[in-house]
């Protein structure tokens, strides 16, 4: 089954706290695409992840790209899925595409922005409903995850 997580963000913007994530990813070798909620966000994440740390090289590219199946962490707006990744992200409060198919979906989600909060919730409570399990990460004031439930 799916391994769904809820990262709670409530010390930094997601700018900050996803390129640690994703490098993370990278790193265990797993495929990620990144689905945002608009194209203009997933346009700003993009040309954000090639300069959010002097000294970092994430490999990435968008659903708008040339070979964009290639791509170890690919930006999205939408639900597809053409680089056959095994873990996604949804920011922003992008709607989740089904859920088979993945290892592990991420939703991040920002404290501080009523919608995303209420979607997050609203998520939480129909996937629990449907029988999966869950587990919800807060940022502590240093902006390190721990895990709450």
């Amino acid at each position: 089954m799916t391994e769904i997580l809820f990262y709670h963000l409530t010390e930094s913007k997601l700018e900050d706290a996803l390129p640690a994530l994703l490098e993370k990813s990278v790193e265990r070798g797993w495929k990620v695409v990144v689905q945002t909620s608009t194209e203009a966000r997933r346009d700003f994440l993009d040309a954000h992840l090639w300069t959010f740390r002097e000294d970092s090289f994430l490999p990435h590219g968008t659903d708008e790209a040339p070979m964009s199946e290639a791509q170890p962490v690919l930006l999205s707006a939408t639900g597809d899925n053409p680089n056959a990744a095994s873990v996604r992200f949804l920011v922003d409060g992008a709607e989740p595409p089904p859920l088979d198919g993945y290892e592990r979906i991420v939703f991040m989600f920002d404290g501080y922005d009523t919608p995303q909060l209420e979607g997050a919730r609203a998520q939480w409570k129909r996937l629990k409903t449907e029988g999966h399990t869950l587990t919800y990460w807060q940022q502590t004031e240093e902006g390190r995850w721990v895990k709450k439930a």
